[in-house]
């Protein structure tokens, strides 16, 4: 179980403006590059639906919380 201090860190790592370290913007790029692959596979392989605009929903949430996991924890 994580201890007051433990949760109160995290929040404060997950509030906080993490400028971009040398090598990050690189990998925001690839990582955005590969979903928009996949995204445009989606569209052109999927009818226009509610299930399509979801499954794009969620490679755009995939995207942000690679992103973050970059951005948070190198």
């Amino acid at each position: 179980m994580s201890s007051g201090s433990d949760v109160i860190t995290d929040l404060v790592n997950r509030f906080t403006y993490h400028a971009p370290k040398e090598g990050q913007p690189k990998k925001y790029e690839d990582i955005r590059e590969y979903a928009l692959g996949l995204a445009k596979h989606v569209v052109s392989n999927t009818p226009a639906s509610r299930e399509q605009s979801l499954a794009l929903t969620h490679i755009e949430e995939a995207v942000f919380w690679a992103n973050a996991a970059i951005a948070r924890k190198e």
